[in-house]
């Protein structure tokens, strides 16, 4: 097994984690905060907008189940990386488009993505590329939050669709 990182935001953490959480290969996914200057972030002090904070995901996965590129590869069909500061009614900085790298190596690979998703998409990518600071694991009432609570209206009208959307999309990426 070769367990590699990813940390990156798409809007709310819940539907980042609903879809990597069904990724073959991914082994954890946790929803938490990263990018900002306060340590030990609530969730209350995250929404404020003040810690500059993104709602993020830390995935861990098996790079020799999955790649990095298919990872970013699903990342960009599952939510619009041109909406600064946003993912639908969602709302704030907490909510921005980013990857984080480890390395220089991560980062031309992300790059790299970057411009390739550029095809798909007649608006530019505004997804921010950053080095990997601390990540606060978030609250845990947060985390496995679709699957705790999939009946929920937020789950069934936001996240559901993100998760179909993976699953048609991505069928050979299903774990």
């Amino acid at each position: 097994m070769k367990k590699e990182r990813l940390v990156l935001g798409g809007g709310c953490f819940w539907c980042v984690e609903a879809i990597y959480s069904n990724v073959k290969g991914v082994l954890s996914a946790i929803s938490g905060y990263t990018g900002g200057a306060r340590a030990n972030p609530t969730y209350e002090n995250v929404c404020s907008g003040a810690t500059g904070h993104a709602e993020i995901v830390d995935i861990t996965y098996d790079a020799d189940i999955i790649s990095l590129e298919d990872l970013l590869k699903i990342f960009f069909v599952v939510h619009n990386p041109t909406t600064l500061n946003q993912q639908g009614a969602d709302r704030g900085t907490q909510y921005r488009s980013v990857i984080y790298y480890g390395n220089e190596e991560e980062k031309e690979q992300i790059e790299k993505s970057i411009a390739l998703a550029q095809e798909d998409f007649n608006d530019k990518i505004v997804t921010e590329v950053s080095p990997l600071g601390v990540v606060y694991p978030a609250e845990g009432y947060h985390q496995n939050y679709y699957a705790l609570n999939s009946a929920q209206g937020y789950c069934q009208v936001v996240i559901a669709p993100k998760l179909q959307k993976f699953m048609l999309t991505f069928p050979d990426k299903l774990g």
